[in-house]
């Protein structure tokens, strides 16, 4: 139930999303070509389910481009922090490569799609940023940092962070990428705001001089050379109230029309940013001049233009004169048509190009000619699977499908996908499928699919990523990858197709999503979170699941800490054995009356050798693909000594948090409540009423029901309502509470921060449980966010203060007021990050706020 409204609650919001804003132009030679090309308009689409496919226009740009070799790294702290309108311009206007380095995946945001937080939500906001660069034309890249959330100071974050192993991973990006330039999203002196923010643009500068010097980091120098970057632009702003921007500055348009691809970068860049749905970046275009602004913080200082004395032709290379000219001939004659009689010509220039001497434009452009090569040929390569997953020890059958569309000159020569390998003679005939099958074992030692950066527990501040050559990668490996070897116009070219689980969805039509590699057998616990509720036994279920058909027997052993008893430490699972996939073990603490969270797992041994203990977790949403991780089997054992008054509460949905789950699990009954049932039922079989995070800001429908809330709390109801945020998406424009209060930005990011209880004897604070300094340890990431300001004070009533250091205590992270016979309360305590992780005092401390409606004498 809860699920299905977290779902309905997405497409709702998805439907809601619109187009942001971006720029610049291009110049054609002929207007013939300009009138052919518009008329191929380029889809510049989301998630591409099908393999890519290129237009007559993105191949004429594609040639157009092996002429331009620069290059520009955009550099910031998170997904959505980049400039998709100046990325649109530099790949799609001036050709260059262009990259984004995000410091992190983003996983210590606010999701307004669906109930993920922490590394699930990174591994949404991946996959976002992914899609944006497939739209904008940028290329991907991370360090190995961790999004832990808002962060105040660049010292905090690097704290966190380890500084210097992030500052090697910016030195690696750039060592690999090398960059002629640098663009840093924010400056180094704080005005970004966020503490990440500050720090990006400080590990740019300082990684300006370390990417030089071969004795920083020389280890990285057996795979990449020491590599100058000739400036860092810091590319100004003005938003968030902040104006950067200054009339000297350098000033780019950025807001042209592409007659190529039928859109302005702003269109471009609007389409792009609006894929971080995750984050309610749904942004409208923009037409027309757009200018950008930047300012140097390292290297010398441009006059015209951020890439001025950046030699950008192939003079740079030894021998490269000649290959110009055979691009511009190939480009003078392509055919809109006709691609493919391009394809002679591009096979003699990538034998021209292969003669010259090894180095990183020649080994890049080699690699856009391959591509070209297989896209003016009409090649369609297809290595597909109609099984979603494989598993290790099993099989699985591979469909490969290859046609010449174009009737090129090609001959299929091998393929091969791990121990398979065909050597061929077969002539591709024009438009003629060529299909067959081939059914491979899935070795034991076949890896798992697992995103990199999760395979090693992680630290406080970063992802534990030990192989260098991984570092900066964007996305997991595909499982397996055909290596389809053609002879076209008599040279051999090598073709990485990854295979993919191919299938037709009623609704949505042919779709291709990543193919997962399984254990054979999985083993989870069936919640995070086992409670012995004032000292009862925590029952901890464990479910397994074979994704095999055999006999096999494994032997199932609790790990727990030593402050338990346990009436159960360990089980037999017989694959086949029974039907019953359940297994059950009792734990009661030794010392009665504490609150304290510790960690239960598993060890799991077949034939008395140790296996992996965990459980997929598959993430689907329309917008991204299929997400698929592994988690090893480990859960809470938690002891706390909490009271409830009350039983019935109705719940809000708001973005999607997991506190209804929480709430059940304390042993409240729990309503989720959208706006059908708000509209068709009373609420006074309710004790209390709890609307969801971010409820304000997505239910556009709640300014409907305010009297109809007021009415239940002044008939002696009780309504708790979570964050919601003051801007951006969906800001609170509508009543909320019974008295006026504005929302603010305040917050207190330091987990750890001193809470001063400004009224100890208020029934919050002592029914039914008594809160003290101990409810406060163990918090996570943060105490709250978006606190209530400019409350009416003859009203409401403030509990704590609270605050980060250097700043000055502030009282509204909690504020509360009697109405008639009932009360309301605004909390920014970060509930629905807490209950889910754990934590006892959160626990105790919401069900006081639960039961302020129903006093005891005391």
């Amino acid at each position: 139930m809860l699920k299905q409204a977290f779902l309905f609650k997405w497409l709702r919001l998805l439907f809601q999303q619109t187009v942001y804003s971006l720029n610049n132009l291009f110049i054609m030679k002929k207007f013939v070509l300009l009138v052919l090309i518009s008329i191929i308009s380029f889809s510049g689409s989301i998630y591409s389910q099908t393999p890519p496919s290129w237009t007559s226009a993105d191949m004429y740009l594609a040639i157009r481009k092996l002429n331009v070799l620069g290059s520009v790294l955009y550099l910031a702290a998170h997904p959505d922090d980049e400039n998709t309108r100046l990325i649109a311009y530099l790949s799609k206007d001036r050709m260059l490569r262009t990259g984004y380095l995000s410091m992190t995946r983003g996983d210590g945001g606010q999701n307004l799609i669906g109930d993920e937080q922490g590394i699930e939500l990174g591994l949404i906001r991946t996959q976002e940023l992914l899609s944006a660069r497939r739209t904008d034309g940028g290329e991907q890249f991370f360090t190995r940092a961790y999004d832990f959330g808002y962060s105040k100071t660049p010292e905090e974050t690097f704290n966190k962070w380890n500084k210097e192993k992030i500052l090697s991973d910016v030195v690696w990006v750039i060592r690999k990428f090398q960059p002629d330039v640098i663009v840093t999203r924010f400056p180094t002196t704080g005005e970004g705001g966020h503490g990440h923010h500050t720090a990006s643009a400080i590990l740019a500068n300082e990684a300006f001089e370390a990417a030089a010097n071969p004795n920083r980091f020389p280890e990285q120098l057996k795979y990449v050379k020491p590599w100058q970057v000739k400036r860092i632009m810091w590319n100004t702003f003005n938003f968030g109230g902040n104006n950067t921007t200054r009339d000297d500055q350098l000033k780019i348009d950025v807001g042209g029309y592409n007659p190529l691809l039928g859109k302005s970068y702003g269109e471009i860049a609007a389409e792009s940013r609006s894929n971080h749905k995750s984050q309610g970046f749904g942004s409208a275009a923009t037409r027309g001049e757009q200018l950008e602004y930047f300012s140097t913080t390292k290297g010398d200082r441009p006059s015209k233009d951020i890439l001025d004395g950046v030699n950008l032709s192939w003079s740079k290379v030894d021998g490269g004169t000649s290959i110009e000219k055979m691009i511009n001939d190939i480009a003078a004659a392509f055919d809109l048509l006709h691609p493919d009689k391009s394809v002679e010509s591009l096979v003699k220039l990538h034998k021209s190009m292969f003669a010259l001497a090894p180095g990183s434009w020649r080994d890049k452009k080699l690699k856009e000619v391959e591509e070209l090569i297989a896209q003016c040929s009409g090649l369609f390569l297809d290595a597909t699977t109609s099984q979603q997953f494989a598993v290790q020890t099993d099989s699985i059958k591979i469909n490969f499908s290859f046609n010449n569309r174009l009737g090129t000159d090609a001959t299929l020569q091998k393929v091969a996908v791990d121990d398979f390998d065909s050597t061929f003679s077969k002539k591709l005939e024009p438009n003629r499928n060529l299909n067959f099958s081939k059914t491979l074992s899935v070795t034991t030692d076949k890896p798992i699919t697992q995103p990199y950066w999760l395979a090693n527990k992680m630290e406080d501040g970063y992802f534990n990523v030990t192989d260098q050559l991984l570092i900066g990668q964007p996305d997991v490996s595909p499982s397996f990858v055909a290596n389809v070897g053609v002879n076209v116009y008599g040279e051999l070219f090598n073709f990485s197709v990854p295979v993919k689980y191919k299938f037709t969805d009623p609704v949505r039509g042919e779709l291709y999503e990543p193919l997962v590699v399984l254990p054979p057998v999985e083993f989870n616990f069936v919640n995070d979170n086992n409670f012995s509720i004032n000292d009862s036994a925590a029952r901890s279920q464990v479910y397994f699941k074979s994704n095999l058909k055999d006999s096999s027997v494994y032997n199932v052993l609790f790990k727990y800490p030593n402050g338990w008893f346990a009436e159960r430490s360990s089980f037999s699972y017989g694959t086949w054995a029974n039907n019953n996939n359940y297994a059950s073990a009792y734990f009661r603490p030794k010392e009665k009356g504490l609150s304290r969270k510790e960690t239960i797992s598993l060890t799991v041994r077949k034939s008395n050798k140790e296996i992996f203990a965990g459980k997929k977790n598959v993430i689907s949403y329309n917008h991204i693909p299929y997400i698929t991780y592994f988690k090893e089997a480990s859960s809470n054992l938690i002891q706390i000594d909490v009271k409830t008054y009350n039983k019935r509460i109705g719940y809000i949905v708001g973005a999607g948090d997991k506190v209804p789950e929480a709430l059940e699990q304390m042993g409240y009954e729990v309503t989720l409540l959208t706006e059908k049932e708000m509209a068709r039922n009373g609420l006074d079989k309710f004790d209390a009423i709890i609307t969801g995070v971010r409820a304000y800001n997505t239910n556009d429908w709640m300014s409907k029901y305010y009297n109809k809330l007021m009415k239940y709390v002044e008939d002696g109801g009780n309504v708790i309502v979570q964050y919601n945020t003051s801007n951006r998406v969906g800001p609170v424009s509508q009543k909320i509470g019974p008295y006026d209060f504005d929302i603010s930005r305040t917050r207190v990011t330091d987990e750890n921060a001193a809470v001063t209880f400004l009224k100890p004897q208020h029934q919050v604070m002592n029914f039914p449980n008594k809160i003290t300094e101990e409810d406060f340890k163990g918090w996570i990431q943060e105490r709250s966010i978006y606190h209530a300001s400019n409350w009416d004070k003859d009203k409401f009533e403030t509990i704590f203060a609270m605050n980060d250091a250097g700043e000055k205590l502030d009282e509204g992270s909690l504020i509360i007021a009697k109405h008639g016979k009932g009360y309301f309360s605004y909390t920014g305590i970060v509930f629905f990050r807490e209950l889910p992780a754990g934590v006892p005092g959160a626990y105790r401390l919401l069900a006081n706020l639960i039961a302020l409606n129903k006093k005891k004498g005391f």
